[in-house]
């Protein structure tokens, strides 16, 4: 089922419609099967079905970017969890790579307290542990589900933890990891601040893009961990900034 689910995100995310029939006759496989993983994307949130059709959520939506690249997150996400002890404190900021270290921790580990200030992992989570969740206050982003805003750092200046696990949406030699967004990139200094490493979770391609806004993040991101397409130039300019590159 996990190349099917992969194969169909692949599809999706390149026609962004597709026919269950067309789906069926792609995959080789019953369309009753086809209905069974798209009944499973869509309880996740990652996709929206039609009658006789499958649609991916918008990009603006962290559904629609968690579809992207489905696997390779859900790989980057689990390698992130093994790192984290039972019974820890862990700050995740939002993001589809964080949100699928978030779920991959309810399978993984125990009695953990998240921080975060991406409501919508809250939401993803809910009902899934046991987990304490600690959402941080600010002013609600609809498409990202995210708390931005003051009020962030106001709120997280009452927790220290040991590690902060932030996305990226892109990456420059000049200025390191950048965001597309001025609230959200400021929402991630805050919380960084607060945090004794920053840990990046990225596919390798964001190392050829760069956001518009750089995080100014300094030394405290400690590791990367990303898939093993990451360019080798990238990984030794990394390493020079006495950054661990983990890859999957």
């Amino acid at each position: 089922m996990k190349n099917r689910t992969n194969k169909i995100l692949e599809l999706l995310t390149r026609e962004n419609k597709i026919e269950v029939s067309l789906l069926s006759e792609v995959l080789g496989v019953s369309q009753v099967t086809v209905r069974k993983d798209l009944d499973d994307l869509e309880s996740k949130g990652i996709i929206k079905r039609e009658h006789g059709f499958a649609l991916l959520r918008s990009m603006d939506d962290i559904n629609g970017r968690i579809a992207y690249h489905y696997e390779v997150k859900r790989e980057i996400a689990e390698r992130a969890a093994a790192l984290i002890p039972d019974g820890a404190t862990v700050m995740i900021e939002s993001g589809s790579c964080c949100a699928l270290l978030a779920d991959a921790l309810t399978v993984l580990k125990k009695d953990l307290t998240i921080i975060t200030n991406s409501a919508f992992i809250a939401n993803y989570i809910r009902g899934k542990s046991n987990f304490q969740i600690v959402l941080l206050g600010g002013i609600y982003q609809q498409d990202a589900q995210v708390m931005v805003g003051p009020m962030i750092r106001q709120c997280v200046e009452n927790f220290y933890v040991d590690s902060f696990f932030i996305g990226t949406d892109g990456y420059s030699s000049k200025v390191g990891f950048t965001n597309r967004d001025q609230m959200r990139a400021q929402a991630v200094r805050d919380m960084a601040s607060q945090a004794e490493e920053v840990i990046v979770l990225t596919e390798s391609e964001k190392f050829s893009k760069h956001g518009i806004v750089p995080l100014n993040l300094k030394d405290q991101v400690r590791k990367v961990i990303t898939d093993d397409k990451i360019d080798s130039e990238i990984i030794r300019e990394l390493e020079k900034q006495q950054i661990q590159v983990i890859t999957i």
